[in-house]
């Protein structure tokens, strides 16, 4: 059995000292201190073999936070690994409680295209990996072929119209791992979130939507529209990449930050159809009379094709497995909700008997989180707005 451990960490806009990222937005010396040691203790916590980052502007402050992990990592190690002479230095437990430090070699960062000037950054993502990677890290985010999405005009007559998505917000990363025998290919994502998009006349310094003193409801709807548009495109895109990884035979894991719980449309996107229980009663879709329905052998033909190629949340595993009440890694006046998330392909199901893998336990490290109302919100200015969920995999080699 080989067993390895994968984490999604949105660090909430990393970057160095003195660096508008947004506009006014900066760190300074000691706030960049601060945030730097946070992250440093909950990567030490995490201890993944995998990290999947998001919000990464700079590669130099990713660095700069992996040297004091292995830093920490080192002197906790002189602490608590016995010398090998010691009698009791075997003992299981030396090895759970000893940290392995993180190579360079295994970190792999990419720019946004989008990024600008100061006070107009975009940031990047990353994958950090203990692991052996298998060839290069790829990184899509300018599509090739844009995405066109047609709408058909209810009621008759030519289409409604269509949406294009040539760009993403943030570039995918896509990695191949081995862990023990097995290649496993890693998607590392971070969807458009769910603030407005807005349109500003030409010539004008901002749009009228962000004018709050003048509010526009109808506007601002018209913004989130267009948010919520655009995540669906991009989950699309992932949707497209992880059918063609399934259908190379390759095990698949994809995580990051959705910014949607798994039971929105663009969460769905990703995972892929949901199969009805059973598809002998629905109507042929060439149907010639009322009686024509699909048979029993393609109801199980259905059944099994939306199956392969369906992904499964390593949340809902857990919480099935486990009883738990609740899985949050964000929290905002009161609502507490998983926006980032691990998804498994079929190689990792448990009703899979053909799975090369199980889930053996989810950690989820949220105890940082405020939902905004409380003194210590601003608290999440310099720590992450996002909880890390931690999968602990064991593979059938």
């Amino acid at each position: 059995m080989t067993e390895f451990t994968i984490a999604t960490f949105n660090v909430k806009n990393l970057i160095g000292a003195d660096q508008e990222y947004y506009r006014f937005e900066k760190y300074t010396p000691e706030e960049y201190a601060w945030k730097k040691d946070w992250l440093a203790d909950q990567i030490l916590s995490l201890d993944a073999d995998v990290i999947c980052f998001q919000e990464v502007f700079d590669r130099d402050a990713l660095v700069d936070v992996l040297r004091e992990v292995n830093a920490r990592a080192e002197a906790l190690n002189a602490d608590v690994i016995p010398d090998p002479k010691r009698r009791y230095a075997k003992k299981a437990i030396f090895r759970k409680i000893g940290v392995e430090p993180y190579p360079m070699s295994g970190l792999h960062w990419v720019a946004n295209t989008n990024d600008g000037a100061p006070g107009q950054r975009r940031p990047g993502l990353a994958i950090l990996s203990r692991l052996p990677v298998i060839g290069e890290v790829g990184a899509i985010q300018d599509l090739p072929v844009p995405v066109k999405i047609d709408f058909p005009e209810l009621g008759g007559g030519d289409t409604a119209g269509s949406f294009t998505l040539s760009r993403l917000s943030r570039p995918i990363l896509k990695a191949r791992i081995k862990a023990g025998n097995r290649a496993i290919t890693i998607f590392n994502i971070h969807f458009k979130s769910k603030l407005g998009e807005y349109l500003r006349p030409a010539g004008a310094d901002f749009a009228p939507e962000a004018d709050l003193t003048d509010y526009d409801p109808l506007g601002r709807a018209l913004g989130e529209l267009r948010a919520a548009t655009r995540r669906m495109a991009e989950a699309v895109v992932l949707r497209g990449l992880i059918l063609d990884e399934l259908a190379a035979g390759n095990p698949v894991m994809a995580m990051g930050d959705f910014n949607d719980s798994e039971h929105a449309v663009s969460s769905a996107i990703v995972a892929g159809e949901r199969a009805f229980k059973n598809y002998s009663w629905m109507r042929r879709h060439d149907a010639k009379t009322a009686q024509d329905r699909y048979s029993r052998a393609e109801n199980e033909a259905i059944q099994a094709a939306i199956a392969a190629v369906r992904l499964v949340s390593a949340e809902k595993l857990f919480i099935r497995k486990s009883l738990r009440d609740m899985v949050f890694t964000s929290a905002f006046g009161g609502v507490f909700e998983s926006i980032d998330q691990i998804l498994l392909s079929q190689h990792f199901n448990p009703e899979n008997p053909s799975r090369i893998g199980d889930l053996e336990y989810l950690s989820v490290l949220n105890d940082h989180l405020t939902d905004g109302s409380h003194p210590e919100a601003p608290y999440n200015k310099l720590a992450s707005d996002h909880g890390q969920l931690l999968a602990h995999m064991r593979l059938r080699d």
